[in-house]
């Protein structure tokens, strides 16, 4: 299949936009305290500039890319997703931080597989369910195949463990079975299904219990478990309509931690304001609408499929992670896509945009 037409510039340029405030607001949240705590007050902005360069570097050449070879690499990229999530959860090969064994440190680089693995399973499942077609109506042949395939590199995220980026792919998968044509009594019965089986690993764990009770519950311990969202509605809400300016932010002084990764969102409403707020959500939504629009215009399945799935990667991560700044949804531990810092997260979903950059010039409308 050859181009017929340009890249989607709106959607880049998008992005390149919240790139842009992403870089902003990680200095402005992390200089003092990374001049506290490693002597650097631009020691996490030249992380995430490097970052950005090479996610850059990366979403340039998937946007030359031709997306009809996943076709062919579908199952060594689900291969090697699950490998590297195994050895994740080997000791003395995965890194353990925070009480979790989320990254691989190689050659000095140090990365979190799960980032990388959300592209992964997407693009298996864009061929997958491009390959099983109208089977996919099927219990036996389509849905219960592709719920097992999935949920194996589910669980092992979810092992690590990091339930909030299983719990993300999880919807993921629903939503690209759905799109696909997979009978909505499948996807309710197994929705029916697991709401009981995700209440028993909530309670089953005192973090998780304690993290649902802060969020149907914040007043009740403000100087423990609600700590953190609490000083996230005292950081948004202190911003007003146009913000204390930017760089003025009183919460990110050593009161609500993770300023720049997390919760960066509280700090631009405090810095931003209101309207710089609903201007990021704003990108957002253009993002997500370029996206849909590219997903549904291209005529192969497949990479309709791809489109979608890029596209509700990034937009359904940015939902989440506002819905917990704003005390909408309890703590998740995801990232603002673009803006938060992060390498991994960054490099992925900058590949994610090259990919989805170059399926737009697919699109039969633009």
């Amino acid at each position: 299949m050859k181009p017929r037409g340009r890249f989607d510039f709106i959607l880049l340029g998008t992005a390149l936009a919240l790139a842009g405030i992403g870089i902003v607001m990680v200095y402005s949240t992390s200089a003092i305290l990374a001049a506290d705590r490693f002597g650097d007050p631009y020691y996490f902005l030249k992380k995430q500039v490097l970052y950005g360069g090479i996610g850059f570097l990366l979403m340039m050449v998937m946007m030359f890319f031709p997306y009809q070879v996943f076709k062919r690499l579908a199952y060594p990229i689900f291969i090697v997703t699950t490998l590297f999530l195994v050895a994740v959860l080997i000791p003395g090969i995965g890194h353990k931080a925070g009480g979790s064994m989320r990254w691989l440190k190689i050659a000095g680089f140090t990365f979190q597989p799960s980032e990388f693995a959300k592209l992964g399973l997407i693009i298996f499942l864009a061929y997958f369910l491009t390959k099983k077609d109208e089977k996919i109506r099927s219990f036996s042949f389509g849905f219960l195949p592709t719920i097992f395939l999935s949920g194996l590199v589910i669980a092992l995220i979810f092992k690590e463990p990091d339930f909030g980026a299983a719990l993300f792919l999880t919807l993921m998968v629903f939503i690209l079975l759905f799109i696909s044509g997979a009978r909505v009594i499948y996807l309710a019965s197994a929705f029916l299904v697991a709401i009981p089986v995700v209440y028993l690993l909530m309670m089953n764990a005192e973090y998780r219990y304690k993290r649902l009770i802060s969020f149907i519950r914040p007043w009740e311990d403000p100087g423990g478990t609600s700590f953190q969202i609490i000083q996230s509605f005292l950081s948004f809400g202190s911003g007003g309509l146009f913000g204390l300016g930017l760089g003025e932010g009183r919460q990110k002084l050593f009161f609500l931690p993770a300023p720049h990764t997390d919760f960066i969102f509280s700090i631009i409403g405090e810095e931003l304001g209101l309207l710089g707020a609903l201007g990021v959500v704003l990108l957002f939504f253009i993002l997500t609408f370029r996206g849909i629009q590219i997903g549904v215009s291209i005529p192969d399945k497949f990479g309709s499929y791809l489109a979608l799935g890029i596209t509700f990667m990034i937009s359904l991560q940015a939902i989440i992670n506002i819905g917990v700044v704003l005390g909408l949804l309890p703590t998740k531990g995801l990232t603002l896509p673009f803006v938060s810092y992060g390498g991994t997260s960054l490099i992925a979903n900058f590949i994610g945009l090259g990919m989805l950059l170059h399926l737009s010039t697919h699109a039969e409308r633009r």
